[in-house]
């Protein structure tokens, strides 16, 4: 209806999960890269998270737009099924004939001994199948259960199926129950996909405005396009609601801009009213908790961390005020009270930890030569770049990495963090799913990834060590050693069924080595591929150690 009126050539806000409208964050393209990391052939379980309208489908669907052509995906958006019910619709999706006796109830037997030839098939022609379950919150603790048999189907060498789990907060949840506790340890990748922060919500509403045809500024006032930010909480499904009912109501009244009195009255016609003691996640909670959370950063310079010693990673805590004797006290009782026999009182937390600018490594080079001695190398001078190049190492400098890009790449780094009281470096010492540990000197660290996330940019350094025999610094396209080099360890990993067997040339190889990592496809050899090749192939370098409690 509005679409002409504001030089549209279609809806730019609807909520069918539509690729071409897909605005990749960093976040969303971390989760895309966990996606295809679910295709490189190494077996187990990646699981994709988030919460309600976040776009996990509609990353799911790029994902499938641009799965490697040696996949064969088989896409299952309805899980309420029986095991029964799942081994047929993935019979089907896959194009398995079954030849089952129709008189009779299938059974589980009848359904795996087809799919493992299949699977044993798709190995020896060099094929991947993916198995991707959506809306995966939703399954049953017998079904789960049949899935991870199913990463059972394996040869010497590797797993036979990769899965990929897709769904709600709840999932994590449910896989975190002790009944699922095997399952669990399959997971080889996970993901939680957040919400868009202001900023991306603004370019989140352009990219979908200019996809659907519209040139120049956005028909949307600054002032309302923060109000859009607050009323949704950053959620792309409940921007688009909001946005589009914004420009019908500015339609309506014929304004060529939608004012924040527009999106306000859009929001009371598209939102419900808030139920009492609805949950926290709602955007409008949300706000009230981030007004409170926002009052006590207040103290300047301090970021504060806490490490509990219970199984999940405690949230940022800033300086709070000690507490009254008599609440002192009381707190002892309170959590007596508050414990049951099956869910005992939490025990402590240890002493927080500040992280101040003035604790931080003064500067890149200062990091650089306190992770050089792990590489035995010797750094003269003020230039530890220059003196890695000597010893058969190289630094890579990046200001794009991601944090699943800390975790394949997986050695000690130096980051660059930005904090209320200014910048520093620290080196990144240890890292998990959950959690990440930075030392500065004799300061150290444990903070939950988010909050890395929400200090670091993507500036980063380390060290990488360079092929045998080659010397001087490289460059994409490598050639003589280097290439020598590749080629061998590539072949290696060929032959031990990791990379497909139509691969025949190096670049073919190269390509074949990137799409397997998830990372752009180049066929070059960049530094990055060099890295993970490094890691691949087990060259002696330093490697990120876990959390330790």
């Amino acid at each position: 209806m509005y679409t002409a009126f504001f030089g549209l050539k279609q809806d730019p806000f609807s909520i069918s999960p539509d690729p071409r409208f897909l605005f990749m964050t960093e976040r969303h393209r971390e989760a895309l890269a966990h996606l295809q990391y679910g295709v490189q052939g190494t077996g187990g379980i990646v699981l994709l998270t988030g919460d309600i309208g976040t776009g996990k489908t509609t990353i799911s669907r790029r994902f499938l737009a641009r799965a490697p052509s040696q996949c064969k995906v088989a896409y299952i958006f309805n899980p309420r099924l029986n095991v029964i019910e799942l081994l047929l619709s993935i019979c089907d999706e896959f194009g398995i004939e079954t030849a089952l006796d129709h008189d009779r109830e299938p059974t589980v037997k009848a359904l795996l001994d087809p799919l493992n030839a299949f699977l044993l098939a798709s190995h020896a022609a060099g094929r991947n199948p993916v198995l991707v379950i959506d809306e995966a919150q939703n399954l049953s603790i017998e079904v789960l259960e049949q899935l991870r048999l199913l990463t059972n189907l394996e040869t010497n060498q590797r797993k036979l199926l990769q899965i990929v789990l897709i769904g709600q907060p709840e999932l994590r949840q449910l896989l975190a129950s002790p009944a699922l506790e095997q399952l669990a340890q399959r997971v080889v990748a996970r993901f939680h996909l957040g919400a868009l922060d202001e900023t991306d919500t603004r370019h989140y509403i352009e990219h979908r405005m200019g996809v659907a045809g519209h040139t120049g500024p956005v028909p949307f006032a600054p002032r309302a396009l923060r109000r859009i930010h607050r009323l949704s909480g950053g959620v792309p499904r409940r921007i688009n609601l909001l946005c589009g009912r914004a420009l019908l109501g500015a339609y309506a009244q014929g304004l060529h801009q939608v004012t924040p009195a527009v999106v306000e009255q859009a929001a009371k016609e598209v939102f419900a009213p808030q139920a009492p003691g609805s949950s926290l996640r709602r955007p409008q909670a949300m706000l009230g908790l981030g007004l409170m959370v926002g009052a006590l950063a207040a103290v300047p310079g301090v970021w504060l961390w806490q490490r509990s010693t219970s199984a999940s990673p405690a949230p940022a805590a800033l300086a709070m005020p000690a507490p009254s004797a008599s609440a002192a006290a009381a707190a002892p009782s309170r959590a007596a009270a508050a414990a049951t026999p099956t869910q005992p009182a939490r025990a402590p937390a240890q002493p927080t930890v500040a992280m101040t600018a003035s604790r931080l490594l003064p500067s890149e080079n200062a990091g650089l030569q306190a992770i050089g001695p792990r590489w035995q190398m010797t750094a003269p001078g003020q230039d530890p770049c220059a003196a890695a190049l000597t010893q058969q190492l190289q630094c890579y400098r990046t200001s794009r990495m991601t944090l699943n890009g800390l975790r394949q790449m997986d050695r000690p780094a130096v980051l660059r963090l930005r904090l209320p009281d200014g910048d520093g470096h620290a080196v990144l010492e240890a890292l998990d799913e959950r959690q990440a540990t930075l030392s500065a000197g004799e300061h150290r660290w444990t903070l939950p990834t988010d909050q890395l996330s929400s200090l670091w940019q993507g500036e980063y350094v380390s060290l990488w060590r360079t092929p045998p025999g080659q010397s001087g610094r490289l460059v994409d396209g490598y050639r003589d050693t280097a290439a020598t080099w590749m080629e061998q360890q590539l072949t290696a990993l060929q032959r031990q069924g990791q990379l497909p067997a139509a691969a025949r040339t190096l670049s073919e190889k190269v390509e074949a080595f990137e799409r397997a990592k998830g990372v752009e496809v180049t066929g070059r050899a960049t530094t990055t591929t060099l890295m993970l090749l490094n890691r691949a192939s087990g060259v002696d370098e330093p490697r990120l150690a876990p959390i330790t409690p």
